[in-house]
C-alpha cells in the first residue's frame, strides 16, 4: 500500500492525505483547510471515502505559498497563481537568504524558542545563539549591546502593550534586524510593528523555516508590509445618536432613519469587532485587516448618507463626534 502511494507520488497523480500534505508544507492542517474554503488553493481528488488528497506538485504550490505569506504577501493575492509565478515571486527572498555565509548571530527573546534552538543539533551550523532571556523586561540587563544580526521575540498572544517592550528590547540589543513572532495577535498590531521595521510572522511550526526568516531578515531584504490602504474617517455618530435617530424613526411616515440607524450600529459594531478578533494565523490578520477597513469604509458611505437624510427629516441629534 505504501509503495502505490509512492508511486502515484511520483507519477505526480493524487497521494498524500490534507494531514501529510499540511505537514510536508509546513502548514498547521487549520490553516490548510481556511486556505480551501476561502480561496480555492487546492484543485484536490477525493479518494473513495470523500476524502481530498493532494499531489507532490500540490503539496510544493502548498509550501510556496506558506513561503510567501510569511514574507508578507497576502494570501487572497495569490492564491489564485500558477506554481512557476509563485516560484518567480519567491526567488528574490530565498537568493537573499542563499548569499548569507555561515550561522546567523541571533539573540532570542523566549524562554521556550531558546530551548528548542539549543534542542535541535541540526540547525547549529546555521543559527547562533549569541544570546537570551525569557521576557521582554529581561533585555536590558542580559542582552545589553550584544549586536546580533537578529533579534527574535516569540510571544504567544501579542498586543498592543508590548510594542514599547519590543522597542525597548531592540535597542538594548543593538540589533541589525527584529523578527517578532506569535501564535495569537490583532491586525492593527501586525500593522504597527511591520510600521517600525519589524518583521512579523506566526510562530513556525519547524527551526527550518525559522532559519529561512531568519536569513531573509538578515539579508537585508525585509517581508513584504500589508498594502496601504486610504485611511478611514473616525465615527461621525455615536450610538446613543444613532438610537435617537432610529426612534425618532418611528414618529415619520418614511422609516429610512430607522433602517439606516440600525445598519450603522450593525456595520460600525463590526468594523470594531474586526480590529479586536483574535487571529489564528498569518492569513486570518490579513483578512481580519481587509474586513476591518471594508466596514469602515463602508460606515463612512453610510454616515454621509444619514447626514442628508437627517438634514431632509429635520431630525435633531446629540452627537459625541
Amino acid at each position: 500500500m505504501r509503495m502505490e502511494a509512492k508511486d502515484k507520488a511520483e507519477a505526480g497523480q493524487a497521494a498524500y492525505r490534507s494531514g501529510v500534505a499540511a505537514r510536508l508544507a509546513g502548514l498547521p492542517v487549520e490553516t490548510l483547510r481556511v486556505w480551501e474554503r476561502r480561496y480555492g488553493v487546492s484543485d484536490t481528488q477525493r479518494s473513495e471515502h470523500g476524502q481530498r488528497l493532494y499531489s507532490a506538485d500540490q503539496v510544493r504550490r502548498l509550501g510556496l505559498l506558506k513561503q510567501l505569506v510569511d514574507q508578507g504577501h497576502p494570501i487572497g493575492s495569490i492564491a489564485g497563481l500558477p506554481a512557476d509565478q509563485l516560484s518567480a515571486l519567491a526567488a528574490p527572498a530565498a537568493a537573499g537568504a542563499a548569499s548569507h555565509a555561515g550561522p546567523v548571530r541571533v539573540a532570542v527573546i523566549g524562554e521556550g524558542l531558546r530551548r528548542r534552538i539549543a534542542a535541535d543539533g541540526r540547525y547549529a551550523n546555521q543559527l547562533e545563539m549569541v544570546g537570551s532571556c525569557g521576557r521582554l523586561e529581561q533585555a536590558e540587563s542580559m542582552l545589553h549591546d550584544i549586536r546580533p544580526e537578529v533579534l527574535l521575540v516569540e510571544l504567544s498572544e501579542l498586543d498592543d502593550a508590548a510594542l514599547p517592550k519590543i522597542a525597548a528590547a531592540r535597542q538594548q540589543a543593538g540589533a541589525a534586524a527584529t523578527l517578532v513572532m506569535y501564535r495569537f495577535c490583532a491586525s492593527a498590531t501586525i500593522r504597527e510593528l511591520r510600521a517600525q521595521g519589524c518583521l512579523v510572522a506566526r510562530v513556525p511550526a519547524e527551526l527550518g523555516e525559522l532559519v529561512m526568516l531568519c536569513r531573509t531578515a538578515s539579508s537585508g531584504k525585509p517581508l513584504l508590509a500589508l498594502p496601504a490602504r486610504e485611511a478611514v474617517a473616525p465615527r461621525r455618530f455615536d450610538d446613543a445618536t444613532l438610537a435617537a435617530y432610529a426612534a425618532a424613526g418611528n414618529r415619520l411616515e418614511c422609516e429610512c432613519p430607522r433602517h439606516l440607524a440600525d445598519l450603522l450600529m450593525m456595520v460600525g459594531s463590526f468594523e470594531r469587532y474586526s480590529a479586536q478578533c483574535a487571529s489564528r494565523n498569518e492569513a486570518d490578520a490579513r483578512l481580519h485587516a481587509e474586513l476591518e477597513h471594508a466596514a469602515g469604509a463602508a460606515r463612512t458611505v453610510l454616515e454621509a448618507a444619514m447626514e442628508r437624510l437627517a438634514l431632509a427629516e429635520g431630525l435633531d441629534g446629540n452627537r459625541a463626534y
